[in-house]
């Protein structure tokens, strides 16, 4: 018998010491030999799918003002009741919903799915979101069970596809609170803090002592005081990375309660909840929550012991992404200081912004793609190698820039398959955020000045995917199964500014241009692991050179002796072409380099009546000082197109 399905069998453990022998030398589902050939999906369990979608219509973006109805008491349609809908309120999306659309995410060519945090919190809360956990060895009821989780991985690897789960051990839910009732006490420096308060029971009321499942904070081992730096609310950005006592470090997380990682024994029993996750589950990674603020030697020692622990049950290579918020200097330092313990950092910092105005044609490209170079930048360096930098453009958090998904100020819905082209197609692990693949934007600019907050509040990341009519009621009366635990008074918080449709939508000309690029990127290695070169172009008379916002960005992966060129105009409007560069020696006299990808025929599906269709020729011509270059021509706006020296795979042998 598996330890997943002893485990399964019986409640969920009150002691992660004394009840859970966790398995070692045990047959799991080994790592992938090297992450650069994933694609991964970031998706917020809440808001992707509830496995209701047949019960609701595809949403019809051409009339939107028809998927906006009025409340079953007939009031008519108001957005601040579908903004206070998405700021605060669960929608019900659950694992379940989403082993329902594992083939919708397959087919789009996705590899690896990172979910947001699965596991309980309070339930008198609506921390939808599950960066705020009260029981560490159990998943949110919201979301289903523990059964629900182990058969969505199971059902995720029969397709190919790994499961990352995005944990916390910076800090727990407001599972506790300070003397006198108070939430967010001042901030004090080390080494002073504030005696420990009160727990809290299932409803948020303080008591003297944890007497059941719903009180407190769950496994035993995490219900001391001392667990906890009890240091108040201070400025997470406040003070050195390198000092391990500095504000930023001991603060708690706004409400979110800081754990005492230094105090004997915390460390390492936050460590075993989640070995136990991983022996549960069968998962494949990791992505970890506020990395930042721990410090380095803390943030080492636990990656190494879960690292050592996944190695033991045959998965080497163990995915632990760190969410490292503060730019390119901060996570350059953790990648640094933590070496293989680290597989990789979030992009989150300057580089998503350069990534989503480049693909704009906002920006020069040189912004992105100097980010690659050793030296231009602090994560150079890493950039460089590929495998240790996940490349974002949106996410749930926005911590860098405006809280907009990039379709929200596009000039077209395509632009965002040109942005994730420079994802794929560039140095580094690609990430797309859930509802990117249909140009989630938010209501129509019309309507924006109704919405509160817009552009400031992270709920307009965060659009219900699968359309719900209605969120869940407020606390624990959301928990009634069913429609009993609808708030008929609000609306859902669907795309769009919508509520009662879906927007799962396989024939969308952006799902159907990402799934075209997926599968080539899947087919050709020189796209994953290349090396990269930003390519010069000439237009219009002018010298080979890198040209400025909104001219073609060209670029080539080259892997031995082939060069697969990806060639972009990131104009909103107007058609472009250049002349542009390729390898002179890869590509002697005579060559010829064939057409992979089109983007704008994926998006017809129809063979191109215009320039460059797929499967046609183009050859390398010479300059007369030896250069070698492509003639592209009427590029249409925000399309993509992918060329190689080496079309045809070989099987070998000796030339006749």
């Amino acid at each position: 018998m598996s330890f997943s399905t002893r485990i399964i069998g019986h409640p969920r453990p009150d002691s992660i010491d004394q009840d859970v022998l966790l398995p070692r030398r045990r047959s799991y589902t080994p790592s992938p030999v090297d992450w650069r050939d994933q694609i991964l999906y970031f998706l917020l369990v809440d808001r992707f799918s509830d496995g209701n979608e047949d019960t609701r219509p595809l949403l019809n973006r051409s009339h939107l003002t028809a998927a906006r109805p009025a409340s079953p008491s007939g009031t008519a349609w108001r957005w601040d009741r579908w903004a206070e809908s998405g700021a605060e309120r669960w929608q019900g999306g659950n694992l379940q919903g989403l082993q329902q659309r594992l083939d919708y995410l397959h087919r789009l060519g996705i590899t690896a799915i990172w979910l947001s945090p699965v596991f309980k919190q309070r339930g008198h809360l609506n921390s939808y979101h599950g960066y705020g956990i009260q029981d560490f060895l159990e998943v949110d009821p919201h979301f289903g069970t523990r059964a629900d989780l182990v058969a969505l991985v199971q059902a995720a690897h029969e397709r190919n596809i790994r499961i990352i789960l995005d944990i916390i051990f910076n800090h727990s839910g407001p599972n506790w609170i300070y003397p006198g009732s108070v939430w967010q006490p001042p901030y004090r420096g080390f080494p002073h803090s504030y005696e420990f308060g009160h727990w809290l029971d299932a409803n948020g009321t303080p008591i003297d002592a944890i007497n059941g499942e719903e009180d407190g904070v769950w496994p035993r081992e995490l219900q001391s005081a001392g667990c906890y730096t009890r240091a108040g609310s201070g400025d997470l950005g406040a003070g050195d990375i390198e000092d391990p006592q500095a504000e930023h470090k001991r603060t708690d997380f706004l409400v979110l309660r800081d754990f005492n990682l230094g105090s004997p024994g915390v460390l390492a029993d936050l460590a075993q909840c989640y070995k136990y996750w991983i022996a549960l589950t069968d998962c494949d990674g990791f992505r970890i929550d506020t990395l930042k603020h721990v410090s380095l030697e803390e943030a080492r020692n636990f990656c190494g012991a879960i690292k050592e622990f996944a190695a033991n049950i045959g998965k080497q290579e163990f995915l632990l992404i760190g969410e490292i918020a503060g730019g390119d200097y901060n996570q350059n330092r953790y990648l640094e200081a933590l070496e293989r313990n680290l597989n990789a950092a979030l992009d989150i910092g300057e580089m998503r912004l350069s990534l989503n105005q480049v693909a704009k044609g906002l920006q020069h490209p040189a912004h992105f793609f100097d980010g690659f170079k050793t030296g231009s930048t602090q994560m150079g360096s890493h950039r460089q190698l590929g495998e240790r930098h996940v490349s974002i453009l949106d996410d749930h958090d926005h911590v860098f820039g405006a809280k907009l998904r990039f379709s929200s100020e596009a000039a077209t819905a395509q632009q965002i398959a040109a942005a994730t082209a420079l994802q794929l197609f560039t140095l580094g692990i690609p990430c797309i955020y859930y509802g990117s693949e249909q140009a989630l934007a938010g209501p129509e600019v019309s309507e924006r000045s109704w919405l509160p907050g817009w552009g400031s509040s992270d709920r307009y990341l965060r659009e219900a995917l699968f359309g719900p009519r209605h969120p869940r009621q407020s606390g624990r009366d959301g928990l009634h199964p069913g429609d009993a635990g609808l708030d008929l008074s609000l609306p859902g918080f669907g795309p769009f500014g919508s509520a009662g449709f879906h927007c799962f939508d396989e024939n969308h000309p952006v799902y159907r241009r990402i799934a075209a690029m997926t599968a080539l990127r899947s087919a050709y290695p020189a796209l994953r692991q290349g090396r990269q070169y930003q390519r010069p172009i000439s237009f219009l008379g002018y010298p080979f050179g890198r040209y400025g916002n909104g001219e073609v960005i060209a670029w080539s992966r080259i892997l031995d002796d082939e060069e697969i060129l990806c060639v972009l105009n990131p104009h909103a409007t107007e058609l472009r072409g250049a002349d542009v560069l390729v390898d002179a020696q890869l590509n002697p006299p005579g060559s010829r380099m064939t057409l992979l990808l089109n983007s704008l025929e994926t998006a017809t599906q129809a063979p191109s009546s215009g320039a460059h269709p797929c499967g046609s020729e183009l050859a390398v011509q010479r300059a007369t000082n030896g250069i070698a270059f492509v003639e592209i021509r009427n590029l249409a706006p925000a399309e993509l197109l992918v060329l190689s020296n080496h079309a045809q795979a070989s099987d070998g042998g000796l030339r006749e």
